[in-house]
């Protein structure tokens, strides 16, 4: 078992797609890890050219597929109810969109909605549910009341360059959301190098809580709330116990997933984590 506490750089494989082994080094500086050797920015395409993409993607082909698809559809409704805990109308923009199904359901809720999202297939996607997505950054202008990155900031290649295009782009008194899987939980600890949720080299940072607090405060954000996406243990359990060549993959991963959220309650370190942040002059 690899154990982040134990080794300050480790060999992950690339499961779902090249195969290829990166490394992750740890940065001691913000408590967090970067995958090495960061592949060029127009090599990443090929990364994601798989149909087991699933945010790219509507399948439900697997069971792995339907438990996606089914959470996806509940969080819907746990994730509107963290937005309107701060904010209950205006402006939301919503990066890495992905298939579009998050900004579906906030047009039907009023908000005025944008999004971004770099992959055709999933723009595509998005489209036949009446959402036109943007494709980079650039073509975003304005302020937003809520900002909403779930699953997407470990994704990015740009680090110091998404930070400030947040802090710009925030409205004063606006919420920032940010949803990303956490090193430092159960699962993470029980599979090591073969959690799923490292996904090497589609995630290019691996955070903990300690990162998050340390990286939006250099750009003047403060965390306000965590909250737990108690449903990723369960999946990443699952896809980790796939990478293990589990016989029984779907009991042990069940198992896992259920474990790592009680052993969370204690410690408050869940599979991922909803981190939501506010300008620091706001509060």
């Amino acid at each position: 078992m690899v154990k982040f506490s134990e080794h300050k750089s480790f060999t992950v494989k690339d499961h779902s797609v090249s195969k290829e082994d990166f490394e992750l080094r740890y940065d001691a500086s913000y408590d967090m890890f970067k995958t090495y050797p960061k592949p060029a920015k127009d090599e990443l395409d090929r990364y994601y050219e798989s149909e087991e993409y699933i945010s790219h993607t509507d399948a439900k082909s697997s069971i792995t597929d339907k438990l996606y698809q089914w959470v996806k559809k509940w969080m819907l409704g746990y994730k509107f109810r963290s937005i309107q805990q701060y904010q209950t109308q205006g402006r939301l923009l919503d990066l890495g969109a992905g298939t579009g199904d998050f900004l579906v359901e906030a047009n039907k809720k009023g908000w005025s909605i944008s999004g971004v999202e770099p992959n055709a297939q999933a723009r595509n996607l998005a489209k036949s549910k009446g959402i036109n997505l943007n494709t980079d950054l650039s073509e975003i202008s304005g302020k937003f009341e809520v900002i909403t990155l779930w699953h997407v900031l470990e994704h990015v290649y740009d680090l110091d360059y998404y930070l400030e295009f947040l802090k710009t782009h925030l409205a004063e008194n606006g919420i920032l959301i940010i949803a990303v899987p956490n090193f430092k939980s159960y699962d993470a600890i029980k599979y090591g190098s073969e959690w799923a949720a490292y996904d090497v080299p589609r995630h290019l940072y691996h955070f903990s809580q300690k990162s998050i607090q340390k990286l939006f405060a250099n750009v003047d954000f403060e965390l306000i709330e965590t909250k737990p996406l108690y449903f990723d243990s369960f999946y990443v359990s699952l896809l980790s116990e796939k990478y293990r060549g589990s016989k029984i993959q779907f009991l042990r991963g069940m198992l896992s997933g259920l474990y790592s959220n009680i052993s969370a309650w204690g410690k408050k370190q869940y599979s991922s984590q909803i981190y939501i942040l506010k300008h620091k002059k706001a509060i």
